[in-house]
């Protein structure tokens, strides 16, 4: 074959070859010996940047293998999203409304030259990428990581909005790249900017720039879009940056919003479309200039789909639901929340005491930490998507229901006690002197935690969270998903410390999974356009022995049992559970004139082996009448119940592991952890009181084996009236003296035996103090036969003349007849009238004195009880 019919490349490589050869025939002159080095390091430098431009062919091509196609019908409607419950029906798709597509006829020319100044000033000269935009992005993402500064022009972005996941890599960005030339190539640029209008989220729900102008500004009808002014075309294209920030409809957003379109007129300006007058005139005007008023949609479950929507964008912050065409599968479950909605909208479950009360609560399963459905506000506060959520956003203080995160959790774990752990309820303070007290301002002596737990005791909690040591106490609630913005102090002892409903829910989750804690989340996983998964499963973690979580599971049962959480019992579901309150500061009880026991904050969390449900009432801010007192406290309660009966179909028990054992007291102990105490000691026996009035005392004295006294204490308690009952002292004595009691009271005095933290059985003996004795009467005329009736000792007294019948209690008679005034005693035999003063009162015989002229009798006494005498060594407690 001919030279004539090669290849150039053939020709090239035939001429390589005769160079070749005639080089060898020749003898190298020694100037060619001289520059070999340099062109042996030239070749060198020319085949390394062969073999790297061929490596970097290599892995373009390698990056764009899996590149989508352009599928025209993508190109032409905005992605939506969608969401799916938990079994994967569809609940709905975000940005799937009607749509009004325009043609780029009919979009004006100063919507044009504001998109093109702001977003791509170069559209019209470029082939899809802006080589010198390009160039700077990546310079400027040497140091911020790849991604950090944007390049894209109109056609990338088309390409984005229509095809690839948002994630920020260079494959994507290459995959980018390549599908915007290949965009540019089969599209005139006038279709291709019709597609971005098109497509574009400009915020308010308004995808697109016909959406948008109908939204913002009331133009309904595409052909009148030329009505848009330069301040309002400017406005539009400040939108995609941001449109939530920049939305001019919401009245918080409209400063950031002036400055957003400002911005875009100074780029107009600079980009030679408008002139300096222009700018300036446009920019006096307000940004509210033709707006007209935001219409609602309508959307199901838009707490929940809220919530979702907010994980998803925290785990992944570069997602755009608006635009990126998600598929959002969700742990929800339609009729769960369907029953949720109807508690909190509606009086049919629940008796609220206005519409000002507020609501929220997460319920979630127990063991994959999935929350099924929330509840979050009432009325006027209920959660709107993309709005304020009760449920995941609300702080408040939690009161004793942090109590088995921050207290009994960390002393089971870290201390291994038992339920049957004794704590002295007594008067304490804080480290920096300030008096702690429980809620009814008493104490209790010797307590158990599982009593302290079950009647929220303060105190024994926070000398709880001292012996296992705050530090301790803070790593074992953040392994519970608990975070702390500041400290913890003392005070979070006791619930000083804020959470969320969703935090609270997580962390009860895990005493309910045997000590495993899965955080609390309501997304499965997401997909996007381009078929990538990823996954929002989350992995669980042991964070305390099997053990803890189920001592503190048992104590939890005696709350729901027996103590302050019995409102939300369930017969036949094994539940476990925790109340807790908090109080308002004296300064704002004073402000709006609560009552002294008004509550602030009122929760319940609790669990069984299918679900754990945090619920939180209250109100959204202190005003007149937004307080609970009484049975509004117990409204979270019961919000618990309705979801527990309605759903939890799982009747199983908690089973105890082999890691626990009961002791002989009943308690729950773990292997290898604190041993039960010997057993209660002797109890006390011959328990008396008596009653000195002549001193206002009364003495108590009990008996006690003398070989058993060692190491023994006695608590006496006492109630008055029946109420509740107090501490009144721990003595080693065998008797007690109290002064200053009440006249008419009714006292019950309770004594036990303390050994080792154990405490006997209990002894009682109740007194009634008599009442005071009733005053004289005023003086009056008095005609009586000196006949009287009572019992007991006494005297009367009595001054005043007159006339009338009257009666005296007391047994006597009189002699004499007569009429006059004067003071005059008498006693005798016989019968007789008399005229004078001589009523008293009191119960027994006496003698009866009076003013007048003969002699008569009259009866008045008060009792004289015998005194009993003080022990020796006692010393009276005043009341």
């Amino acid at each position: 074959m001919s030279d004539t019919y090669r290849s150039r490349e053939e020709r090239k490589q035939v001429e390589k070859q005769r160079q070749e050869q005639k080089t060898k025939n020749e003898k190298p002159s020694q100037a060619k010996k001289k520059g070999s080095f340099f062109k042996k390091f030239l070749i060198a430098c020319l085949l390394i940047g062969i073999v790297g431009l061929g490596a970097g062919v290599s892995a373009f091509f390698a990056m764009i293998k899996d590149v989508p196609a352009i599928d025209e019908s993508k190109l032409a409607d905005p992605l939506s999203t969608k969401f799916y419950d938990r079994n994967g029906a569809l609940i709905t798709e975000y940005g799937s409304e009607k749509r009004t597509l325009i043609t780029y006829k009919q979009i004006p020319k100063v919507v044009e030259d504001a998109f093109l100044a702001t977003e791509d000033a170069r559209f019209y000269e470029h082939h899809g990428i802006d080589i010198k935009r390009t160039a700077k992005a990546i310079f400027e993402n040497v140091t911020g990581g790849f991604g950090s500064q944007g390049g894209s022009t109109i056609t990338q972005q088309v390409i984005k909005n229509s095809f690839l996941s948002p994630e920020k890599t260079l494959k994507r960005k290459v995959q980018e790249w390549y599908l915007a030339y290949k965009l540019e190539q089969k599209y005139s640029k006038h279709e291709i900017l019709e597609m971005y209008l098109n497509k574009i989220y400009l915020g308010n729900r308004a995808y697109g720039l016909a959406s948008a102008a109908a939204r913002y500004y009331g133009i309904k009808d595409p052909s009148n879009l030329n009505k848009l002014t330069l301040p309002q075309a400017a406005m539009l294209a400040g939108l995609p940056q941001g449109p939530s920030r920049y939305d001019p409809s919401q009245e918080a957003n409209r400063e950031e919003a002036t400055k957003r379109r400002n911005i875009v007129l100074s780029l107009m300006n600079r980009q030679g479309f408008i002139t300096k007058q222009q700018m300036d005139d446009a920019m006096k005007v307000p940004v509210t200039d033709g707006l007209v008023p935001s219409t609602a949609d309508s959307m199901p479950h838009q707490a929940f789909l809220d919530a979702a929507v907010k994980e998803v964008e925290k785990q992944l912050p570069d997602v755009d639901i608006n635009t990126d065409g998600l598929k959002i599968y969700t742990t929800i479950d339609q009729q769960q929340q369907d029953l949720a909605d109807k508690i909190l909208d509606t009086g049919d479950y629940v008796n609220y005491p206005n519409d000002r009360f507020q609501a929220a609560f997460i319920f979630m399963d127990s063991k994959t930490g999935e929350v099924r459905a929330i509840g979050s506000g009432r009325k006027e506060n209920k959660a709107k998507f993309r709005g304020n959520n009760y449920a995941i956003e609300i702080n408040r203080q939690p009161g004793s229901t942090f109590k088995p995160v921050f207290d009994y959790g960390p002393a089971i774990e870290n201390l291994k006690w038992g339920t049957g752990h004794q704590m002295e309820d007594k008067e304490t303070t804080y480290s920096t002197g300030k008096p702690l007290r429980n809620a009814n301002r008493q104490y209790q002596g010797w307590v158990t935690i599982r009593k302290a737990l079950q009647w929220s005791y303060n105190i024994p909690a926070y000398l709880t969270m001292k012996e296992v040591g705050i530090d301790k106490s803070k790593t074992f609630a953040e392994n519970l998903g608990i975070h702390f913005e500041e400290g913890p102090y003392e005070s979070t002892a006791i619930g000083a410390n804020n959470v969320n409903p969703l935090e609270m829910a997580g962390a009860y989750g895990a005493f309910a999974n045997s000590g495993i804690y899965t955080k609390a989340h309501f997304v499965k996983k997401i997909v996007f356009p381009d078929g990538k998964e990823i996954s929002f499963d989350q992995k669980p973690k042991r964070v305390m022995s099997d053990a803890t979580a189920y001592l503190i599971t048992d104590m939890l049962r005696t709350v729901v049992d027996e103590g302050t959480g019995q409102s939300a019992n369930v017969p036949g579901l094994d539940i476990a559970g925790k109340t807790g309150t908090t109080n308002f500061e004296d300064e704002t009880i004073a402000k709006y004139g609560y009552p002294g026991n008004a509550t602030s904050d009122s929760w319940f969390v609790g669990y069984t082996p299918q679900y754990t449900m945090s619920v939180w009432t209250g109100y959204s801010k202190n005003g007149p009448g937004n307080y609970m007192v009484g049975d509004t406290t117990k409204i979270s309660q019961l919000i618990f119940k309705q979801m527990m009966k309605s759903f939890g179909n799982d009747r199983s028990a908690f089973e105890q592991p082999q890691s626990v054992y009961r002791g002989e007291d009943k308690e729950l102990y773990i292997i290898n952890g604190e041993k039960p105490v010997p057993q209660k000691p002797e109890d006390p026996a011959g328990l008396q009181a008596k009653y000195d009035q002549t001193k206002n005392i009364i003495s108590l004295n009990w008996t006690f084996p003398a070989d058993k006294l060692q190491n023994t204490s006695f608590q006496v308690s006492y109630s008055l009236d029946g109420g509740p009952k107090a501490v009144l002292k721990t003595t080693t004595e065998l008797g007690l003296a109290v002064s200053n009691v009440k006249p008419g009271g009714r006292y019950t005095f309770y004594v036990t035996a303390i050994k080792n933290s154990k405490a006997s059985q209990e002894l009682t003996v109740t007194v009634v103090v008599p009442e005071a004795a009733k005053p004289a009467p005023n003086p009056g005329n008095t005609n009586g036969n000196g006949n009287g009736n009572g019992s007991g000792n006494g005297t009367g007294t009595g001054n005043g003349t007159g006339t009338g019948n009257g009666t005296g209690t007391g047994n006597g008679t009189g002699t004499g007849n007569g009429t006059g005034t004067g003071n005059g005693n008498g006693n005798g035999t016989g019968t007789g009238n008399g005229t004078g003063t001589g009523n008293g009162t009191g119960t027994g015989n006496g003698t009866g004195t009076g003013n007048g002229t003969g002699t008569g009798s009259g009866n008045n006494g008060t009792i004289k009880p015998q005194a009993p005498s003080l022990a020796p060594g006692q010393t009276p407690i005043d009341f």
